[in-house]
């Protein structure tokens, strides 16, 4: 087992601060103990974070579609001028109007209305390059859109394009 960056470091302050203090061995040992421990409880401390950040947001779902000329106006024909309310409005399109595009694939998630008034927060707390935003509002383009959350709420959407 090899020696992290952060015994290393530790070793070397307990060894600087025993040679400028005059520390006798005793002191030294004690001091060391206290470094390490303090490394180590760090260490955990920052890997039991990053576990329940991990825990409480994983991938609910993924779907893919084509963002078709339907899916650029909302049911009233007026033309979307925003990539979420595209994408909001192919969902829609395809659970409640039914109207679909060749080889769209579903996903439960958009089903319920309430969790398509959440997409543009959700888009918000997402990622999606500027490139694909402007490829999605010029429309007639493949959409790979991945849903994050827990407990049964969704956070945040990625959504990328694809040939």
């Amino acid at each position: 087992m090899g020696v992290s960056n952060k015994t290393l470091f530790a070793w070397r302050i307990g060894v600087t601060l025993g040679k400028t203090l005059s520390l006798r061995e005793g002191n030294m040992r004690k001091l060391l103990s206290i470094l390490f421990s303090s490394v180590i409880l760090a260490g955990t401390a920052h890997a039991q974070a990053r576990v329940q950040a991990t825990h409480s947001n994983r991938l609910i779902e993924s779907y893919r579609a084509y963002i078709g000329d339907a899916d650029l106006y909302n049911s009233n024909g007026v033309r979307l001028t925003q990539p979420w309310q595209i994408i909001r409005q192919d969902r829609a399109n395809f659970h409640q109007y039914h109207v679909r595009d060749s080889d769209d694939q579903s996903d439960s998630f958009f089903a319920d209305p309430v969790n398509r008034q959440a997409l543009e927060q959700m888009l918000r707390n997402g990622t999606m390059t500027r490139e694909a935003a402007n490829m999605i509002v010029r429309g007639n383009v493949w959409i790979d859109v991945d849903i994050y959350g827990g407990q049964g709420t969704g956070r945040w959407i990625d959504v990328s394009v694809s040939d």
